[in-house]
């Protein structure tokens, strides 16, 4: 896969999960806004406190990296991908970090 075709990829894959997570989440939201009460249905059942947790240590994985590679590479701005990391998710997040090092690697 070619740079080009990388960065396509990432922008479509970021852009559908946060077209599904606001599809998702801003009408019950909007209805009640409880934020703690939000977090807090990821953990009604054992299957979904499972993918909580995921979610939750995918997050802390993707801050050590941020911090690792502030730290060794000099990449800058990571911290916007933590900040989308949580809102609207890791997913995103990931993916703007990846792009954003690899636009930094590439200079």
């Amino acid at each position: 896969m070619n740079l080009s075709t990388f960065k396509i990829l990432l922008t479509t894959l970021g852009s559908i999960f946060t077209a599904g997570f606001l599809y998702l989440v801003i009408p019950p939201l909007s209805q009640n806004f409880d934020i703690i009460g939000a977090f807090l249905g990821g953990f009604v059942n054992p299957f979904s406190s499972a993918y909580a947790l995921d979610i939750i240590f995918t997050w802390l994985v993707l801050a050590a990296w941020v911090i690792y590679d502030a730290k060794t590479k000099g990449i800058k701005n990571g911290w916007i991908a933590l900040l989308l990391g949580v809102v609207p998710g890791v997913a995103v997040g990931a993916a703007y970090y990846i792009y954003l090092r690899e636009k930094q690697n590439r200079n």
